[in-house]
């Protein structure tokens, strides 16, 4: 697991697929939420959420990560 996650090839695949994924119609609604509604609720505040000691970016990008292998099922 950590492998993959460290992966330089693994986050560039993620990067290139994160906005076609989400725009894409075939993906449902529900599992874009999934990962949108979490990163923005952390993203904006912070403060309710103090008892994770993890930056915005790197639940951001694990978020991402959960998404693309959860979303790329659909296409």
């Amino acid at each position: 697991m950590w492998n993959r996650l460290l992966s330089m090839r693994r986050w560039g695949h993620v990067f290139r697929r994160i906005v076609p994924l989400l725009r894409s119609p075939r993906v449902p609604l529900r599992e874009k939420l999934l990962f949108a509604v979490p990163v923005l609720l952390y993203w904006i505040a912070p403060d309710l959420l103090n008892f994770l000691p993890v930056d915005d970016v790197a639940v951001t990008l694990l978020l991402m990560n959960w998404f693309t292998e959860r979303a790329e099922r659909y296409l």
